[in-house]
């Protein structure tokens, strides 16, 4: 018979809510500094392609993007589910931090 101890589990979801509560927000803060950059870079390319400075491929450059997104591993979730207790906890602190952020 397994014994689950209420205990160990409760710490490792408090543990995995703090942890992810503390990288939500920070991911949260990195997501809008890197936002703003790649914002003020696209508007200083059109800035340059206007004044004939800089030519930019637009095409070639959003099919880079597209394709980077057809080879993400969708294995993620499987790993999730093994660890379910920690991930649990984990998910709702950076859902909060991510929020709070």
């Amino acid at each position: 018979m397994v014994e689950i101890d209420p205990t160990a589990l409760g710490l490792e979801f408090g543990g995995g809510a703090v942890i992810g509560g503390i990288m939500g927000f920070a991911a949260k803060k990195i997501a809008k500094l890197v936002a703003v950059i790649i914002g003020l870079q696209l508007v200083v390319f059109r800035y340059l392609e206007s004044q004939g400075i800089l030519i930019v491929d637009w095409s070639a450059l959003s099919a880079g993007l597209i394709s980077t997104t057809d080879r993400a591993d969708p294995t993620w979730l499987e790993s999730l589910i093994s660890t379910l207790s920690l991930g649990a906890g984990f998910t709702a602190g950076f859902m909060i931090g991510f929020r709070r952020g």
